[in-house]
């Protein structure tokens, strides 16, 4: 164990995130998302909700500040946005660069994307299109 870094974190978690570079982005997928068919690193978080991941790595994850949105999701053809989306909104809004836009992508512009992200993480999030891609900023000392 570590100080200050959340238990949800994963040894394996953390070496992706530690590995990744700016530009670098990384997919937590919900438990419907084809993981393994679309991971270039596959990340196992069994168990853990997508919320509560980003609530734990976004203290050590900067945001990219080169881009116009905090993140990238996939389109909803449904009358209201997923629920889960107004809770990535306000994690996000909690760290810099966190404020801009969500993107969204249509499903296979996601699914595209995901294929060239530097990992996937594979969560058991049981809402439907909470899947969900941040991209690595840099770490300004």
């Amino acid at each position: 164990m570590l100080k200050g870094i959340s238990p949800l974190i994963s040894p394996e978690l953390l070496k992706i995130l530690a590995e990744m570079g700016h530009g670098d982005e990384i997919v937590f997928g919900d438990s419907n998302f084809p993981a393994a068919s679309h991971a270039q690193r596959l990340v196992r978080a069994d168990g853990q909700s997508i919320v509560a991941l980003l609530e734990a790595i976004l203290p050590l994850f900067p945001l990219d500040y080169a881009v116009d949105y905090s993140a990238a999701l996939m389109v909803y053809r449904g009358d209201a946005e997923p629920k889960v989306w107004s809770r990535y909104r306000n994690i996000l809004c909690a760290y810099p660069d966190g404020d801009k836009t969500l993107l969204t992508l249509q499903k296979p512009d996601f699914y595209e994307r995901a294929k060239k992200a530097y990992a996937v993480v594979a969560t058991s999030e049981s809402e439907g299109f909470a899947n969900i891609i941040i991209r690595k900023g840099v770490v300004r000392y």
